[in-house]
Formats: structure tokens, sequence, C-alpha cells
């Protein structure tokens, strides 16, 4: 491999699927301030994602609702409101 080719902060660190608890150990230079004890014991930086491919739904074939922001319930709340107004 050339030298020089890397930035200087590139070194192993954890990308965490939230949506289910997948991780994986792998070289980055992603910058983050979280941290995380691996299987190994040794703690590395954490890169948290909210899809991966073990989630994705075009990799697992199944269609899975990914709500981590609430964006869903605020859409119901909001079309339920307008739903009973043209009601009455």
């Amino acid at each position: 491999m050339k030298k020089n080719t890397h930035p200087d902060n590139y070194r192993f660190v954890v990308f965490k699927d939230l949506s289910n608890d997948y991780a994986f150990l792998t070289r980055s230079a992603a910058e983050t301030k979280d941290t995380i004890v691996w299987e190994d014991g040794n703690e590395y930086p954490l890169i948290k994602l909210e899809i991966s491919h073990t989630s994705h739904p075009f990799y697992t074939g199944k269609v899975k609702l990914v709500d981590t922001a609430g964006r869903v319930d605020r859409f119901r709340s909001r079309y339920s409101k307008k739903a009973e107004g043209a009601k009455g």
C-alpha cells in the first residue's frame, strides 16, 4: 500500500445500526465523540446508523418501518385532525 494515502485519523471504528442493534468493526476516518467497548474488550469510536444492510428493505426483502424521529406519528395525528374536520 502507498504511504501517506490515508488521513491521520484513519482507525478502527464500530458502526452500529440503531434499528436492530447490529454492529460491525471496520476502519474509517469519520469523526465521532461516542465510544463503545467491542467484543474483544477494546474501546473504539462509535458511529450510529439509522439503517444498514441488515435492516434495509433492498437487502432483506422485507418492508420494515424505521421511524427514529416520530415522523409517522406526527403525520398520523395531523391527518386525523384534518379527517375529523372534513367529516363534520
